[in-house]
């Protein structure tokens, strides 16, 4: 056994060990705890209780969020199940995410509702995207490609962002040169709100690369971003009338230069009943992003609109029906030192259908789609799943899934750098079938324990293969795992434990996909006192996994975190990030920051005693 297994090992069995000390809760307690129903609206793309919901579904609330601290999205998705993260660098720096071993452009990322991944990259920078403007958080692991179309062969993150119902701020100072201020705004009426919400961060940094990068600095490469949100609605008669929008630019320092990205994202919907039966969505999206980095002499331009209209019918006995329609054009423009390398568009239309229904102690639901894209086609996914509650605590679920991902501009039409790395116009769509079992036991109305298993076959994976690192179509990858997941809610406790066992390769190379961890293993443990001080610890251990130019070790990491009320209005609170000072890398050649503190000074009126 090597180092890094027998650290790992020890790791898996502190953090297990810490969950395992769970205290018993007494009868009294447990009634007083009764949790209400979580509601959903990703899985299906109309409202559904989650802990019935035949898909593995997280949940992350503005409560989840406040108690975690965390600095950024990209430190909230790495504690969640089948999530791995990469980051090159500290804060800001550029992060992708695997979901259940998937590609980042394999994942579909929503901002209400709004499709946001950018035209050339097929990416979204969660980075970029501050906490403090983040409401609530679905993430929904399985193909969704039925329901909502390209990308969603891993699944679907949707970020949902603030509503707050009154006023409130947060000052932030930390390590690093790390400032933040934020604040927001909100009025409630009967039928009708408004919010606002806007922020600042600024990070002096830390050196993004090291010695083992293709190019070293030992500078500090930091961050500035600025970021507001708005969020309205109003009745109409019978329709509510919803409007949404999502603006953040963020200046980003690194060895080579620097960049400048700039993303807003907006929605418009109206919403009610029609005739009496169906309740209906109809919604127009806009998803922009610039990006622009002088010291590569490159400067991308990604539109993307949407238009949407869902209706849902209950059938009574029979279960829901569900059908759409949708359009979207996406707009790519690349300049290369001022040279037009591309400017390129493509529309697709698209409609579906989705059932589901429960019939004594079995749930079905299945769902078709039709996408007929401009460039490549037309493109048919079906999806569906089944599921038995066969003793008053256990269930168990089934399901399956086909998904495709488009591929994006600049895997068709980049010109590359140094004649490496080009696009490749004959590229085809990637395809995937999934299929999933899993079973879920639920002792009590506190706790739940699911486990599930699940394989992923890609086709035509794209890639940057051969001689010249040129786009291409490899044959075939398969993304094989299971997922334990534990959760304990009490009166004064909250544990949050999920392992995770993957193997995601490729199957023309035999060689493992790169930066997904064969093991990992994440919990969160927070305690509020009776006089509302909250004490939180987290901890989170990985394998060691492959990276360019060889493996990256295996790392435990462990923050804590307090928060103490001053009185009703005021709070101070505290977070010492990798208290053990580990040195690890999320990327092979980039630095991670070492031990850590920050502090904030919260003023919200609107907080209860024992809010968290």
């Amino acid at each position: 056994m090597n180092t890094q297994t027998r650290v790992f090992r020890l790791a898996c069995a502190a953090i297990a060990a810490f969950a395992l000390a769970t205290p018993n809760a007494s009868a009294a307690d447990r009634d007083a705890a009764i949790r209400q129903p979580t509601v959903v609206v990703t899985a299906l793309r109309r409202p559904q209780n989650a802990d019935t919901a035949l898909a593995a579904i997280t949940v992350i609330t503005r409560a989840d969020l406040e108690r975690s601290q965390a600095p950024d999205l990209i430190s909230v998705l790495g504690q969640q199940a089948g999530i791995d993260v990469s980051r090159t660098g500290g804060p800001g720096q550029a992060s992708t995410i695997f979901l259940r071993g998937a590609n980042s452009n394999q994942t579909l990322i929503l901002i209400d509702g709004v499709r946001v991944a950018a035209t050339g990259s097929g990416l979204f920078d969660l980075a970029h995207l501050p906490p403090e403007q983040v409401e609530r958080i679905e993430i929904v692991r399985g193909p969704r490609a039925a329901l909502w179309g390209s990308d969603a062969i891993g699944g679907v993150i949707h970020i949902f962002t603030r509503k707050p119902d009154g006023p409130s701020a947060r000052l932030t100072a930390g390590r690093y040169g790390r400032g933040e201020i934020s604040s927001s705004m909100g009025w409630q009426g009967n039928d009708s709100g408004l919010a606002v919400t806007a922020g600042y961060r600024h990070f002096d940094g830390l050196s993004a690369s090291n010695t083992d990068a293709f190019s070293f600095d030992p500078d500090a490469d930091g961050l500035n971003n600025r970021n507001v949100s708005v969020r309205g609605h109003s009745g109409i008669g019978n329709q509510k009338l919803a409007l949404t929008a999502l603006v953040t630019n963020a200046d980003v320092a690194f060895d080579q230069g620097a960049s400048s990205v700039r993303n807003i994202s907006s929605g418009l919907s109206l919403s009610g009943m029609l005739a009496g039966v169906w309740s209906h969505r109809l919604s127009l999206g806009i998803a922009n992003e610039d990006l622009d980095t002088p010291a590569f002499g490159s400067v991308f331009d990604s539109r993307r609109q949407t238009a949407d209209w869902v209706l849902t019918r209950d059938l009574a006995a029979t279960g829901t029906l569900s059908v759409g329609v949708s359009s979207e054009h996406e707009q790519g423009r690349s300049l290369d030192f001022g040279a037009l390398a591309f400017d390129r568009s493509r529309n697709t239309q698209a409609g579906f259908a989705a059932y589901g229904g429960t019939f004594g102690a079995h749930a079905f639901e299945a769902a078709l789609r039709y996408d007929d894209n401009s460039q490549f086609g037309h493109e048919s996914t079906a999806s569906a799943a089944w599921a038995w509650q066969f003793a008053p605590r256990w269930r168990t679920r089934l399901s399956w899934g086909q998904g495709f991902r488009a591929p994006n501009f600049n895997e068709l039409y980049s010109p590359g750098f140094g004649g490496l790395f080009a696009g490749n116009p004959a590229l085809n769509p990637e395809r995937s079938r999934t299929v999933e079992g899993a079973i879920d036991f639920t002792p009590d109305r506190e706790q739940r324990l699911s486990l599930s298993v699940y394989r992923t076959r890609v086709g035509d994976l794209v890639a940057f293969d051969g001689v010249d690192f040129s786009a291409i179509n490899i044959k075939q990858a398969r993304l094989d795992g299971a997922e334990l997941e534990y959760h304990a809610a009490y009166r004064a406790w909250q544990i949050d434990l999920n392992a995770g066992w993957q193997r995601a390769q490729d199957r023309s190379a035999n060689s493992d996909l790169l930066r997904r961890a064969p093991r990992k293993l994440a919990l969160q443990v927070s305690h509020v006192a009776g006089n509302g001080w909250l004490l939180g610890l987290d901890g989170t251990a990985v394998s060691s996994r492959a990276d360019f130019g060889g493996d990256l070790g295996g790392y435990s990491r462990f923050d804590v975190r307090t928060a103490y009320p001053i009185n009703a209005h005021w709070q101070i609170e505290a977070r010492l990030e990798n208290l053990l000072a580990r040195d690890y890398a999320l990327a092979r050649g980039f630095n991670t920051p070492g031990r850590s503190l920050s502090a904030s000074l919260v003023w919200n009126p609107q907080r209860r005693k024992n809010a968290f």
